[in-house]
């Protein structure tokens, strides 16, 4: 029988905290509202950055060269992110939120500043490198300091706010970054970045001052971060390296050392995940794979304006606007779902999550036809609804089940901050999965919509088994 996750979620025990005032306007007054900023801002300033630098890129191009780099600008990007997310627990314990912040803060904002002012393709790399460093402290920080600083009742709701943010970053990104693209002003584009970073670093230092860490180091996990690192590496060079082959060596090669990197884990004294993950009968671990299949489902809006284009014809502008559809419903469903304060509803709405998610995807995929009327769009953007209010019902829940998995605050920051991890490697792995799918379509876009959207559907699949599993009590 499994041990339950001890969260407001999957579990039992919160009542009494959630008996106290636990509404919007009692979480965004005074200093809470400048701490749900800060989290918040974090995490959208890295989700917004990755469509945004999308957008822009071919003026880059067109303007310093480097063309043969081109996939190298968001890889680089995205795995120093995740190797910066590994470290963000220990950073915290460390340091504190507050001086945490401000080196997440700082460093996005250096490496922003040097895109800004890079003349080659291959500094520009580097930058990249360095902001993605800064960004993925930043989203990690996001759900790891909500702990902390927050009292117990607001946590579901500001796990809510702010993974509100990565759907906002992908409707707000392309939109910034073409504007700028437009204006020819990409440089300005990346110091308007660098500038945000640095107004936010000053809201963090005044707003954590009461928030302190645990002042001490905790040992680096080199045994277990080595193989994750590595993995992480080869998952995210299957997406630049030639579609066959290659890729699919690339993400096998990945998925071993991820098996290596938990039987390491396992037997560890020191682990990047909290400890309780691989016991037998914790929830966590179901908990941190529900969350990759939910993340997983978010990768298809990637793809959704090339198939809204080539098969019904629609304009690069109505075409992105079909795409914001899911993340538009998986804003709403989520600032919604955090309301519910019994825990089977929660349990409900987690396990009613990747059911809806999956049922979209999937209703998504069989609709896909050349030359489509606007009943079958009317269709694509219902489905789609569909699909993203299921990522909006399960995920603000699985956050606060993760946060509260232990009482141990250093292991409940290992938890808390897992979640991004987590998501990150589930992009890097699904978006090579995609890439591949979209090869074996060929020349047919209606073939290739249809792999890349059902192969999708079949990874979220798994996370309805996973959400019963997390929720079982």
């Amino acid at each position: 029988m499994n041990e339950p996750v001890q969260s407001a979620g999957p579990a039992e025990g919160t009542n009494a905290s959630l008996s106290q005032a636990d509404t919007w306007s009692d979480l965004l007054t005074g200093r809470h509202l400048a701490i749900v900023t800060v989290l918040a801002s974090g995490v959208l300033i890295y989700a917004m950055n990755l469509y945004f630098t999308a957008a822009l890129m071919p003026s880059i191009v067109a303007d310093i060269g480097g063309q043969h780099y081109y996939a190298w600008v968001t890889t680089s990007f995205v795995v120093a992110a995740i190797v910066a997310s590994l470290f963000v627990s220990r950073i915290l314990d460390w340091k504190g939120p507050r001086a945490a912040y401000v080196l997440g803060f700082l460093t996005f904002a250096f490496g922003a500043a040097g895109n800004a002012l890079s003349p080659t393709m291959e500094l520009l790399i580097a930058g990249r490198v360095v902001q993605g460093l800064g960004g993925g402290l930043l989203a990690g920080l996001g759900y790891a300091v909500i702990r902390s600083a927050l009292p117990e009742q607001h946590w579901a709701r500001a796990t809510g706010a702010v993974s509100a943010m990565w759907g906002l970053g992908t409707l707000f990104g392309p939109a910034l970054g073409g504007i700028f693209a437009e204006l020819g002003l990409w440089r300005w584009a990346y110091g308007a970045l660098a500038f945000a970073a640095l107004v936010f670093t000053i809201l963090a230092q005044r707003c954590f001052g009461g928030v302190a860490g645990a002042r001490h180091r905790a040992p680096v996990p080199v045994a277990s971060l080595v193989p994750l690192v590595l993995a992480i590496v080869a998952i995210s060079l299957s997406a630049v390296v030639p579609i066959g082959w290659p890729t699919l060596a690339m993400v096998g090669a990945g998925l071993v050392l991820l098996v290596l990197f938990v039987t390491v884990e396992r037997r560890a004294h020191d682990t990047i995940l909290p400890r309780i993950t691989y016991r037998r009968g914790n929830s966590l671990k179901w908990v941190y794979l529900t969350v990759a299949a939910l993340s997983a489902g978010v990768m298809v809006e990637t793809f959704i304006p090339l198939f809204a284009q080539k098969l019904a014809g629609l304009a690069p502008l109505a075409a992105g606007l079909l795409g914001a559809v899911l993340s538009l419903a998986w804003v709403i469903a989520q600032l919604f779902v955090v309301s519910v304060s019994s825990d089977a509803g929660r349990r409900r709405a987690i396990r009613l999550g990747p059911l809806l998610l999956t049922a979209g995807l999937i209703a998504y995929g069989l609709l896909q036809a050349e030359g489509t009327d606007l009943a079958i769009i009317t269709l694509w953007a219902a489905v789609l609804a569909v699909a993203g209010a299921g990522i909006g019902l399960a995920w603000p829940l699985l956050g606060v089940a993760a946060m509260s998995a232990t009482s141990d605050p250093a292991e409940a920051g290992k938890a808390a901050a897992a979640i991004t991890t987590t998501q990150l490697i589930a992009f890097s792995v699904t978006s090579a999965f995609a890439g591949t799918l979209m090869a074996a379509g060929g020349d047919s876009v209606l073939e290739a919509a249809r792999y890349v959207t059902l192969g999708i559907a079949l990874l979220t699949l798994a996370g309805i088994l996973t959400a019963g599993i997390a929720t079982r009590r």
